[in-house]
């Protein structure tokens, strides 16, 4: 079959994906810099291609909890916003992740902290990855570094959702979101038709009684083995779900750790770098939840030293100092508050912090 390609912003190629994963829903609040997903779809008109429903919520708080309503259903619900919207998102995204309810999420982060700058940014990583809301949980964090990953890792979101019962966020920023690159898109997946009546809130039937979706427990005992459950789900997301991409990294002495937009701009380092003979590789974690620890531990003895590039204060850097447990020395180098970092502005510190000591 012919391949379709077409020149889409990121923001744009969430929506079409979202359309051709068979989604039936999206609940969201318009803010910049992920607007675009909303208006895709609003122009679209993805109720008369496939029958999904698009509705522009009251609000985020609306929003998020008709993505829980939906998820309780059985259906395929997807939501996008940037960092102050997702930080209204929180409730019921914890109850969402309690509930044991799938859905996908999109954050397109923009500057902060507080209402901060419609810039680019990667300062909610904590957020994302250390679970953002109340209690002991976690969602399944994808970041993307390209347009085209932007669209892929839809069908991959709502797949691992479903597998696991639980969110998963796309973790994204601004400037991924609002860039333009050629995408090949993937063919139309129809909208499912049946639900496992095991647990989807479809009303009693003949074989069972009807089934309650909630986040309560008011016995401690009964929410302490809902926690149990939560956290052997999660070892199997570390066992089971650690993506990550190599670049340059067979024969490096140094590394370079960055996702999303900085690990574009460090592939243009570990090109520098090597032309100056410092042999330099990067690791491209995709998964940031879960973290590609036990690669790092690993890569702890045979690198001398390893840079974090993040376009924060230094958050990601935790994860990779935990990972090598103190074996070797590990630096933080980050622009923050919207502005993006040079692959020479990257150089320049890789070289002070991790080569010359």
């Amino acid at each position: 079959m012919k391949k379709e390609f077409r020149l889409l912003k990121g923001n744009e190629a969430v929506a079409e994906a979202a359309i051709r994963a068979g989604a039936d829903a999206y609940f969201g609040y318009p803010i910049t810099p992920q607007s675009e997903v909303l208006e895709y779809l609003m122009l679209e008109k993805p109720e008369e291609r496939t029958g999904m429903v698009v509705l522009q919520a009251e609000s985020e708080l609306a929003a998020i909890n008709m993505v829980f309503g939906a998820a309780g259903a059985g259906r395929r619900v997807i939501t996008s916003s940037s960092s102050p919207g997702i930080s209204l998102f929180q409730e019921g995204i914890s109850y969402i992740a309690s509930a044991e309810l799938p859905c996908v999420i999109v954050n397109v982060v923009r500057g902060g902290p507080g209402l901060g700058t419609i810039q680019p940014s990667q300062a909610d990583y904590f957020q994302a990855t250390k679970g953002g809301g109340h209690g002991d949980y976690h969602m399944l964090v994808l970041a993307p570094a390209f347009v085209q990953e932007m669209a892929d890792f839809v069908p991959l979101g709502f797949k691992l959702a479903f597998k696991y019962r639980t969110p998963v966020m796309i973790l994204t920023d601004g400037l991924i979101g609002q860039m333009m690159e050629k995408v090949e898109l993937f063919e139309q997946i129809p909208r499912a038709t049946e639900f496992d009546q095991d647990w989807v809130a479809t009303g009693k039937t003949p074989d069972r009684e009807r089934n309650i979706i909630t986040s309560l427990d008011l016995q401690a005992d009964q929410m302490e083995k809902r926690n149990h459950r939560l956290q052997a789900k999660y070892k199997k997301m570390q066992e089971e779900e650690v993506r990550f991409e190599e670049i340059a990294c067979e024969d490096a002495e140094y590394l370079m750790v960055a996702y999303g937009s900085s690990a574009r701009i460090c592939q243009k380092t570990v090109q520098l770098a090597r032309d100056r003979g410092i042999k330099a590789g990067l690791l491209r974690p995709i998964t940031l939840y879960p973290f590609p620890s036990n690669y790092l531990q690993a890569k702890a003895e045979t690198v001398k030293g390893i840079l974090s590039v993040e376009m924060n204060a230094g958050q990601m850097i935790e994860d990779v100092r935990l990972a090598v447990n103190g074996k070797i020395p590990v630096e933080h180098y980050g622009r923050f508050g919207g502005m993006v970092h040079s692959p020479n502005e990257v150089m320049e510190a890789f070289e002070e912090k991790i080569v010359k000591p």
